[in-house]
């Protein structure tokens, strides 16, 4: 479960990212927060996995209230301004997302904070950190998938299709802006309409990748990505 904080001095921003955050899966909100000082003194006495933050509010400034947080958590900023995006990437935020912003949008930045996000709880319990999820939207149905689930992805036109090791789904986003979204040292490009999860390669046979029942193909410009990784 992401538990979330949502620090905004606006209701009617609260009732968009909470409106957003309903259509994903275990998001859970922790507390609306209508100032900094609120959210200090909540963040002082529990834990939280991420925050959607805007900028502009009375007493204490989004960036003024981040800089007094020692161990801050992922951080999604919500704002008007798009003059301090430089500033908010310097303060290693996750994403900035200027008002007003999709659906589409908001699922990107909540996809690149969630993939650095390790729930405390899962490592006590587990003792081990937790696998890499992003979201994905196919049939009008946003739904969590685990990137180590996933043998390989294949471009089709304007859709994808993400071959798991349980089943195919088809989503209708660009093939390069999918593996933007995918850890970038567990995934590789072979072709190009082909990526694949490196630790379900089986074999390799001339121009052919085997992973599980599948067959695929490398790419003539893509050989040496095969090379690396064979050294």
């Amino acid at each position: 479960m992401i538990r979330y904080l949502i620090i905004d001095d606006e209701h009617i921003a609260h009732d968009i990212i909470k409106g957003y955050c309903n259509l994903l899966p275990n998001m859970q909100l922790m507390k609306n927060c209508y100032d900094a000082l609120e959210a200090f003194e909540y963040l002082n006495k529990n834990d939280i996995d991420l925050i959607f933050l805007d900028l502009n509010m009375p007493v204490l400034k989004g960036f003024e209230f981040l800089k007094t947080l020692q161990n801050p958590p992922r951080v999604i900023v919500t704002t008007a301004y798009s003059e301090f995006a430089l500033e908010g990437y310097e303060n290693n935020i996750s994403d900035y997302l200027l008002k007003p912003f999709s659906f589409e949008r908001f699922l990107k930045a909540i996809n690149k904070a969630l993939g650095n996000i390790v729930s405390k709880k899962e490592i006590i319990n587990k003792n081990t950190l937790t696998s890499d999820r992003i979201f994905l939207k196919s049939n009008k149905k946003h739904f969590q998938l685990e990137t180590e689930t996933i043998l390989y992805i294949e471009a089709t036109g304007n859709y994808t299709k993400i071959i798991t090791t349980s089943e195919t789904i088809t989503i209708r986003e660009k093939f390069s802006a999918l593996l933007e979204q995918l850890p970038k040292n567990e995934f590789l490009q072979v072709h190009k309409s082909f990526a694949v999860a490196q630790k379900h390669i089986k074999s390799i046979e001339g121009n052919i990748l085997f992973i599980s029942e599948y067959k695929v193909p490398i790419g003539k410009t893509y050989k040496l990505n095969i090379l690396q990784l064979l050294k």
